[in-house]
């Protein structure tokens, strides 16, 4: 039996330019065999939930084989493309938002870096909570943006939830404490070079926000400590090992190309500028004590 195409979609009656978070549209559609959207970029969130049928997400990091309950998300200014499976097209509804809190919310909910893809059980409340965004819609009354913005919530609720709980602990380590692993071991590998925190996030594929928030909670300190504390670890290591090192090539030599802002925290963290540290080491090793942090 031939696939009957169907799509349909309510605006927002109210739009606020300075509106913190905005729901802009909601809609459904079954589509035909094959449909493809994409590659394209939106400049909005823009969410959909599989109701049936199959199909295939790529987003700029990876390609995703979907299904009933999955959803996915598209952040805006990433280059995407979807399309419907060939034998089974999927059937999804949609809903978009915008304002300037519309990223805190993708990211409360677990959205972050390139996390875009989530699968629902059964239960979900989220394909109810669309079609009642599209309802408020084609009501136009004035309080249907207010509306909206509540079934927004009630979907995000439920995708924190579900995005929460699989990073929970897994057998002995949970995803986040593998992400700070990485972290971890992502800075004791590039030390040596000037490398950034903001690097450091873009080459993992999530943000700053996010990671320090998580690397602070494991290790009780932010990463921009972390990486200090490690460079002038490193560093001690080069003074007492390597006398004939000039002091501009030690900080070099830990990735810090200023050589008199690393004299500065050298001294703010041990107590010592590098020199003398170099001296007391040379005179008497035993007699020092460790660093300050």
């Amino acid at each position: 039996m031939a696939i009957q195409e169907s799509y349909s979609v309510a605006s927002n009656p109210v739009y606020h330019d300075q509106s913190p978070l905005h729901v802009l549209f909601a809609g459904e559609s079954q589509t035909k065999p094959l449909h493809i959207v994409g590659p394209k970029i939106y400049d909005y969130y823009l969410l959909h939930y599989v109701e049936s049928g199959k199909g295939m997400f790529r987003s700029e990091q990876h390609t995703y084989e979907l299904g009933e309950g999955s959803c996915f998300l598209i952040h805006p200014g990433q280059l995407v493309s979807y399309a419907s499976d060939a034998a089974d097209p999927w059937r999804y509804r949609w809903t978009a938002f915008s304002g300037s809190e519309a990223e805190v919310l993708a990211d409360s909910a677990g959205f972050t870096g390139d996390q875009s893809i989530l699968y629902t059980s059964g239960s979900t409340l989220i394909p109810s909570s669309i079609q009642r965004i599209a309802d408020a819609f084609y009501s136009k009354k004035e309080s249907s943006d207010m509306a909206a913005l509540g079934y927004l919530y009630l979907i995000f609720s439920e995708a924190r939830e579900i995005l929460t709980s699989e990073i929970r602990l897994t057998g002995t380590e949970s995803q986040v404490q593998r992400t700070v692993k990485q972290m971890i071991h992502y800075m004791s590998a590039q030390y040596a070079h000037p490398v950034s925190i903001e690097q450091m996030c873009e080459s993992l594929g999530y943000n700053r926000a996010y990671l320090s928030r998580i690397f602070k909670k494991e290790t009780g300190m932010s990463p921009v400590t972390y990486l200090l504390k490690l460079r002038i670890d490193k560093s001690r290591q080069l003074l007492r090992e390597r006398p004939e090192l000039s002091i501009e090539q030690v900080a070099a030599s830990v990735g810090m190309t200023d050589a008199l802002y690393f004299s500065r925290q050298f001294k703010r963290l041990c107590g010592h500028s590098p020199s003398h540290y170099r001296t007391l080491v040379a005179a008497s090793p035993s007699s020092l004590h460790d660093c300050l942090y």
